[in-house]
């Protein structure tokens, strides 16, 4: 069975930091785009980074830029979200995604998904 597994989310006071981790099992991710999106409760998952499959190209909300980073392992393989920052607004559960095409801002674009990691920003 194919799965993302999100890791690192938690609780952090505003003006932290947390790295949210996104890895595979089933399968390599490495040729595919991989993106981040957030939903909080009574409102529609949104849009947070994107990555495409080289690591060279990323994209971000306006609400995220310049305070979060999307990266990938060495092996391309796993993806990562530095949070800095933050903010009682960026409080979300985090998902990770998989895009075989192409990564970016809609969510139709991806194929796999993660069961999400809780992020609470406290004030």
């Amino acid at each position: 069975q194919v799965q993302l597994v999100e890791s690192g989310g938690g609780l952090v006071q505003a003006g932290g930091s947390l790295r949210l981790s996104c890895a595979p099992s089933g399968r390599t991710f490495s040729s595919y785009g991989m993106g981040w999106f957030r939903r909080v409760p009574g409102k529609e998952r949104e849009f947070v980074a994107a990555i495409n499959w080289s690591g060279d190209s990323t994209d971000y909300a306006d609400s995220v830029k310049g305070r979060f980073t999307i990266s990938r392992g060495s092996a391309k393989n796993t993806v990562y979200l530095q949070m800095n920052y933050l903010k009682p607004e960026d409080t979300a559960v985090y998902y990770c995604a998989a895009a075989k095409i192409r990564a970016g801002a809609q969510e139709g674009l991806y194929d796999y998904w993660g069961q999400g990691t809780q992020v609470t920003v406290s004030s």
